[in-house]
Order: C-alpha cells, then sequence, then structure tokens
C-alpha cells in the first residue's frame, strides 16, 4: 500500500480543473480507490540504475509529437498547410482523415477536442514527480547522476505545464505531491493565473539548470535535456509570457475563477507589460551566451560536399539547417518522430517529379496556400507590397523560364512572375509548377540545370490532378522538409528510412535569434541601449539568407526607407522573418496565437490555382478553397465535456496499482541510445 501514499497533485489538479467547470460529482469515486494487491510497486522501478533510466524514459515520452501530421496541431491546423478536400471522412483506400485539419477549420468545440493532451499532460507531470521522490533510492548512483536526471525530470515538468498554458491558458499548477487521503477540499484545487504559471515554469528551468550538462557527452545520448536546452527554452517561455495573448491581455480580463473574483488575466500597466519583456531579453540574451558556450552556431552548409553552383548551395544550406539531423544550428532535437512518422510525411508531401510516373499510388493530398508563397520576400529581402522594383508588377501575369532562373525554374516552361526574384528561402521551401526540387538524382554533382526534376502541375503535367485523392491541393508543396537524400523508388516508398528521418527541431539558433530581437524590439524599441544586438541577430539570420540587412533593404530598395526607425515597424519586419525563416516548422501556429494576430490572418482566407486545368492562362487564376473562422474563443483550447473524474479516474488506476513495461525487446536499445528513449520504458497511466 506505500505505493498508494504518493498519488500526485498532478492528477489531483486535472481532476480538479475539470470539476471546476464540470462540478464536483465524481469526487467521492476518485476518493474511495483501492489499488490491487500484489502488483508491482514503484519502488520496483527505482531498485537499480537500469531500471530507474527505464522510468527516466517514461517521464520523456509524454513530449508531445511535435512535427506530426496527425497529432500536432501547428501542422494541419493552421494556415501554413491545406488538406486536400478537408478529407472529413474516411476515403476509398480506408486512410483515415487528418482531424488536426478540423482546427484549421474552426471545427473545435467542447463536445470535439482535438490534439487534446490535458490528462497525458498532467500523467508526465505525475511521473516527474514520482521520478524525484523516489530517484534517491536507487543505490548504484552517484548523487552527480542523480541530481542531473532530476534536472532533467524538473524541466520536463516545466515543459509540461507549458504545453497545458500554451492550449489551455491559466490551469492549475502542480507543486507537490498529495496524499492519498487527502480530503474534496484539498483535492479540488482552483487555476492559477496566468502570470503564476509563468512564473512557476521559469522557477523550474532555472531550479534545473545548474545541474544539467552544458551539452550532451556522446551521440547516445541525443535528445537528452542539457543546458543549451534548458537556457533556450527558458528564453521561449519568457517570450510567451511577455506576448499580448498572455501579457495583460485585456479581452480576458473579465475571465475569473470560480470564485468569481481571481482574475485569470491580471490587469497590466503598459509599464508592467514592459517589465515581462525586459525579463524575456535577458533570457534571451543568456541562451544564445550558452548556446555560444557550446558551440552552437549558424548553420552554414559547411559539410556540403557537393559539386554544385553557389545558388543551389544556399537553397540547400537553407533546407538543410532544418533537416539535416544533429546539425550545428540544432538546439533542441525532439526524437519522437520516428522513421515511419517521417517517411509517411514524405508520402504526403511531395510532389510526383517529371520523368517518375511510378511515383503515384495515391498520396501527396497535403498543400501549401498560395498566402503563404506571397509571404515570402523578394530577392532585396522585402516583402512585395514594399519593393519599389514590384510595384509595376503582377505577380500573378505569365512568364517564361530563362537562363537566369535556370537552377529555381525550368527554363522554357511557363509559370508565374510570382516566381521569380525572390528570396532564396521560397526556393528552399516551396515547390510549385514549374519549380525545380534539388532531390531525387542520387548524384547532386556538376549539376546542370537540364538535370534537374521539376513539378509539373497542370493538367497533362506529371502530378496533375488524378481523381478525389491526389495531386496539387493549391499548386505549392512543402519542399523545406526534404532532405536532399530523399529518394522517391515507386510504390510509395523512400528509400532507406535512416536517410530521410531527423529530429523535429524544436528550438533551432536562428529561432532563438529571432526571439532574442524581438524581445528588444518590445522592451525598447529599435533605438535603445540594445539596439545593436537587434540588428545584428536579425541580420545573421538574413545574411545566411544571403538577402540585404535590414537597413540595406528597406533603405535602397523599398517605397518606405526607414521602416525600421518604429517599434511597430520593426514589430512587422520581425514578425515576417520569423514566418518566413521559421515556415512549416510548427511556429507560425503559435506565434501568430501569441501575437493575437491570428483572427486577422485567418480571414485572408485559403486560395490556391485552378487545379484542373491544362494551360497557363487557365491554371493561374486564383481561386478560393475554404474560408477560415477565428474568433476570441479559439485562442484556447476548451476544457473537454467528456473528462468526467470517474473517466480519468478509470485510466489511471492502473498507474498506481499496476507498473507495466511496454515495449520490453527495446529495453536495451533504450539504455544504450537515448534518442529511442521515448518509445519504450516504464509507462504509467497508459
Amino acid at each position: 500500500m506505500n505505493m498508494c501514499k504518493n498519488i500526485h497533485k498532478s492528477i489531483a489538479s486535472s481532476l480538479a480543473a475539470a470539476a471546476l467547470l464540470l462540478g464536483s460529482a465524481g469526487c467521492n469515486d476518485f476518493l474511495n480507490v483501492v489499488p490491487d494487491d500484489g502488483l508491482p510497486s514503484i519502488e520496483t522501478a527505482f531498485n537499480l540504475r537500469s531500471s530507474a533510466i527505464r522510468y527516466l524514459a517514461t517521464c520523456y515520452s509524454y513530449m508531445t509529437l511535435e512535427g506530426s501530421m496527425g497529432n500536432d496541431p501547428a501542422m494541419l491546423g493552421s494556415d501554413e498547410y491545406w488538406d486536400l478536400y478537408g478529407r472529413t471522412t474516411t476515403n476509398t483506400t480506408g486512410r483515415v482523415p487528418f482531424t488536426m485539419s478540423y482546427i484549421a477549420r474552426g471545427n473545435m468545440t467542447a463536445n470535439s477536442v482535438f490534439a487534446n493532451d490535458w490528462a497525458d499532460m498532467y500523467q508526465g507531470i505525475r511521473c516527474c514527480d514520482i521520478f524525484v521522490d523516489n530517484i534517491g533510492k536507487v543505490p548504484d548512483m552517484d548523487e552527480t547522476e542523480k541530481a542531473q536526471w532530476i534536472a532533467e525530470v524538473t524541466f520536463l515538468k516545466a515543459y509540461f505545464h507549458f504545453n497545458l498554458v500554451r492550449k489551455w491558458g491559466p490551469v492549475p499548477i502542480v507543486r507537490e505531491s498529495l496524499p492519498i487521503d487527502s480530503s474534496v477540499d484539498e483535492v479540488r484545487v482552483h487555476r492559477n493565473n496566468i502570470d503564476e504559471c509563468f512564473d512557476f515554469i521559469i522557477e523550474l528551468l532555472d531550479k534545473a539548470m545548474p545541474d544539467l550538462p552544458l551539452i550532451n557527452p556522446s551521440v547516445d545520448e541525443y535528445g537528452r535535456v542539457n543546458k543549451a536546452i534548458c537556457a533556450a527554452f527558458k528564453a521561449k517561455v519568457a517570450v510567451y509570457a511577455a506576448s499580448p495573448l498572455f501579457n495583460g491581455n485585456s479581452e480576458q480580463a473579465a475571465l475569473v475563477d470560480t470564485d468569481g473574483t481571481t482574475r485569470l488575466f491580471p490587469e497590466k500597466t503598459d509599464d508592467e507589460k514592459l517589465v515581462r519583456w525586459t525579463a524575456a531579453m535577458e533570457a534571451c540574451r543568456e541562451a544564445i551566451a550558452v548556446s555560444e558556450e557550446a558551440n552552437i552556431s549558424l548553420y552554414e552548409g559547411d559539410d556540403i560536399t557537393y559539386r554544385m553552383t553557389d545558388s543551389l548551395k544556399t537553397t540547400l544550406t537553407l533546407r538543410n539547417a532544418f533537416n539535416q539531423k544533429w546539425n550545428s544550428e540544432l538546439i533542441w532535437g525532439n526524437t519522437q518522430p520516428n522513421p515511419g512518422t517521417m517517411n509517411m510525411y514524405h508520402k504526403l508531401c511531395m510532389p510526383i517529379l517529371n520523368g517518375y510516373t511510378d511515383m503515384l499510388g495515391g498520396y501527396i493530398f497535403i498543400g501549401v496556400p498560395l498566402k503563404i508563397a506571397e509571404q515570402f520576400y523578394t530577392v532585396h529581402g522585402l516583402p512585395i507590397a514594399n519593393d519599389s522594383e514590384w510595384a509595376n508588377i503582377n505577380p500573378m501575369d505569365l512568364r517564361v523560364g530563362d537562363d537566369q532562373h535556370a537552377y529555381y525554374i525550368c527554363k522554357g516552361y511557363t509559370t508565374i512572375k510570382l516566381n521569380f526574384d525572390r528570396e532564396p528561402r521560397y526556393y528552399a521551401s516551396l515547390g510549385f509548377d514549374g519549380g525545380n526540387w534539388l532531390g531525387q538524382l542520387g548524384n547532386f554533382n556538376d549539376l546542370k540545370p537540364e538535370d534537374v526534376h521539376y513539378v509539373a502541375c497542370r493538367m497533362g503535367g506529371t502530378h496533375a490532378k488524378r481523381g478525389n485523392q491526389t495531386g496539387p491541393v493549391t499548386g505549392f508543396f512543402p519542399k523545406k522538409h526534404f532532405p536532399i537524400q530523399a529518394t522517391w523508388t515507386g510504390n510509395n516508398t523512400f528509400t532507406g528510412s535512416g536517410t530521410t528521418w531527423y529530429p523535429w527541431p524544436m528550438i533551432r539558433l536562428s529561432d532563438l535569434y529571432l526571439l532574442y530581437a524581438e524581445a528588444i524590439n518590445e522592451a525598447e524599441g529599435p533605438n535603445g541601449a540594445h539596439s545593436d544586438d537587434l540588428f545584428k541577430y536579425i541580420n545573421a539570420v538574413r545574411e545566411r539568407a544571403k538577402i540585404p540587412d535590414v537597413k540595406t533593404a528597406w533603405d535602397t530598395y523599398s517605397n518606405s526607407p526607414g521602416y525600421y526607425n518604429t517599434k511597430v515597424g520593426m514589430r512587422a519586419i520581425i514578425h515576417r522573418e520569423r514566418l518566413n525563416e521559421l515556415a512549416f516548422e510548427s511556429q507560425r501556429f503559435w506565434d501568430l496565437r501569441r501575437w493575437k494576430e491570428a483572427a486577422a490572418e485567418y480571414q485572408k482566407g485559403i486560395y490556391g490555382f485552378d487545379i484542373v486545368s491544362a494551360l497557363p492562362e487557365d491554371y493561374y487564376v486564383k481561386k478560393f478553397i475554404y474560408e477560415q473562422k477565428f474568433g476570441l474563443k479559439d485562442y484556447f483550447w476548451p476544457i473537454p465535456r467528456q473528462a468526467t473524474l470517474r473517466s480519468t479516474l478509470t485510466l489511471c488506476r492502473t498507474s498506481v496499482g499496476n507498473l507495466r513495461i511496454i515495449a520490453n525487446e527495446k529495453s536495451n536499445i533504450i539504455i544504450n541510445n537515448i534518442n529511442r528513449i521515448f518509445a519504450a520504458g516504464f509507462r504509467l497511466c497508459r
């Protein structure tokens, strides 16, 4: 029965939070639960280091599946991708729909909550608390290693809280365990206000930082939390805490807890809001310093050995910064998405290239809306609307591929002016009709333009629409996710899962640089004490992308010189820079929300081209696809009505009385290779 005396506050919090909104019925059922006798105890997991590390794997296993089309709301739940025909029903081949796309269509309600990991996060928190309470019992570990493992799960506890806050806003925070015999009043905790939530998360990260290694000492431990990850994540949390959605959000000011008086979003003066931004600025600066100490640097393509033109190396560098596993820029990579997940993603998004008709197999139904293509800069590093050289250019006018653009656009192919004279990130990130696709060849040395495969989306082309399940959705494709080694071999198969798998980038250095620039601007404006750093770090990202620095771009090529001199102007520049640099990386979904720009952006609608046309003049007609709806209620997830106390309790009953091992056959792999630590080990509350 000893194992029953540490029901953790995480579960109590999740249950109680449901009670806050749904009433207190069922609390007595929770308190009356008695676990089965004779089953393995919690202590069994901590009798040796070899079993304790599998419990550590359990704590990691609750990390969210960021980068997964089927699990990550930031993928199909925004306006960055679009799913063919909505796929609201199972199609004739038996494939299930992508439920995350329902979020993008405004279909989330309290009765239909998608990406609902409320219980998972609190269960993960509980596992972390159990770990901290028991790791001291392990006899064959030294105190230094124990301290490091405690720091890791302390970080994870902060991460789980952050994921809850990012989705649901103010939530009950979990500080410590509650005994099993706690009274109903003790269990019925309240939601903390938003400032308390963020302060607690940052408190946990500060507590974890000192005992973490600067970097992971070996490849076997890649994916585990280190000091660089912790510092960068703290910076991101601090920026979120300072952002308009959370920092004195006046639109949520009327929201109070069940006591009727406690404001969940405290009102703030402008000066009080600036305190958060100043703290975020300092957190970002510290994180950059830690990253530099850890020898993390912007990926510059130094390992690219192919003999190719400088322009192709630039686009490949920009792709590799995202999809080249464990490159110099990656601060935190999530190993949860396995090779099979990546392989499926490639099947869903890669167009059928010219000369590869055997690539057709019933997939390829994820596209990119037209407005995302329009969002990228011109070759001058400016939005199209602000580039003076584009003042008399209609981006939808036809133009034929020429020698100047031969490595980007198929020579002699008729496309539109939108695809010409764009920044390298446009060609690194997007596939489009007539656009070349670096990959699939196997040999990339001394490439000639005519050797590079291209996309042909119009009717009669290799990737023309076929039936209801394949073909272009909008006319654009997310090329950024495809490593150059990803080669389609026909029959829906890519060569060697080891060559196409990579850890999903949770935080890259360019992300951190832009967070720092954003925090400086919001705290001080573009002409404050840290203005040199502001321009230094945003320009470092732009320089890697081979576009002019901010001042040169706006003073030389724009119709609005000096636009960067105001906080409002610089804010728009930084926001656009993040959207371009981090496109298709599960960032836009959250950024638009924390900036409170989602409603305005989604009102622009989803558009593409007339994909059933053969002639360019007919194909390149802007076609309306979907009108997104987004209101104040959509900024946060609804608490699911189905989350009753009884059902949650039933789920967690075995977590108290039955400690079990999943995927036993992988236990040795877990111990020897932390990259797979998430796949197995002790899994509670499942």
